[in-house]
């Protein structure tokens, strides 16, 4: 497993600095946090990242890798997998149909196999539904395998949207406000697959954009936090709640999380 690095990565949009030159390292076996209010500049990062938008300045290195410049579909074929802040699900297909939509990056039979159903296309298509049908079980929602996704409640298609991110199999994990408009109990469920994404085996790095103090400050192991694109503060959950720049910017803002 290799470490995501950001090296002085910023952007501008025409005349507006969105995020100015900061440095961040998003470690395997850890739970990363970005926080800040809204416009703080946390989603053009993982665009950023993802290669949704170009960089205007600084370097992406994965491993061996520079995606600096690097396409959306390379960044992913990378292991890179993401969430976003709006669910973006294929409404009318179903649950089990919309996680496996997630694997097929990962096919390697040929067109031709797939087209006249060949021993291999069905045997991988085959593999690709039990790993879909693991993932379900991972996030209790077997039951609703042949549900339309668009028949979910917001909770539930939230799931769906992780579990067709994981379905990649990716090394490192992306949420965009994961737990944003689900109850503390539905969260606190989802903070316990987070951190056993993160530590099972090799370990996951878990990359997590949230505006609930309290579940950042539960779950995170590192954070760092963005005021108007600039980086004010970082460091454990612990000591980033009590920085006075932090108090002074976020903590009125997030006193009811």
């Amino acid at each position: 497993m290799s470490t995501l690095i950001l090296k002085g990565v910023s952007k501008r949009f025409g005349g507006l600095q969105a995020v100015a030159p900061f440095d961040m390292e998003i470690v395997h076996g850890r739970i990363t946090g970005l926080i800040g209010p809204n416009g703080a500049g946390k989603t053009t990062v993982v665009n950023l990242i993802t290669g949704v938008y170009k960089l205007s300045g600084g370097r992406i290195i994965f491993g061996d890798t520079d995606l600096s410049e690097a396409s959306r579909h390379e960044v992913a074929r990378a292991g890179m997998a993401r969430t976003f802040q709006t669910i973006r699900l294929l409404p009318d297909a179903t649950v089990l149909a919309n996680v496996m939509i997630g694997m097929y990056r990962l096919q390697k039979t040929s067109l031709f196999a797939q087209m006249f159903g060949l021993p291999s296309s069905r045997a991988e298509t085959r593999r690709f539904r039990d790993d879909a049908f693991a993932l379900l079980e991972r996030f209790g929602m077997t039951r609703y395998a042949d549900y339309p996704a668009g028949n979910l409640s917001y909770g539930d298609q939230r799931r769906v949207e992780m579990m067709r991110a994981l379905a990649l199999k990716p090394q490192v994990l992306l949420l965009d406000e994961p737990v944003a408009g689900i109850s503390d109990v539905e969260a606190a469920k989802l903070g316990e697959i987070f951190r056993a994404l993160a530590t099972e085996g090799e370990g996951m790095a878990v990359f997590l954009i949230e505006h609930n103090m309290r579940f950042v400050t539960n779950l995170c192991d590192y954070v760092y936090v963005l005021d108007s694109g600039q980086l004010i503060a970082q460091g454990s959950a612990a000591q980033v709640v009590q920085d006075p720049a932090v108090i002074k910017a976020y903590l009125g803002e997030f006193e009811d999380a």
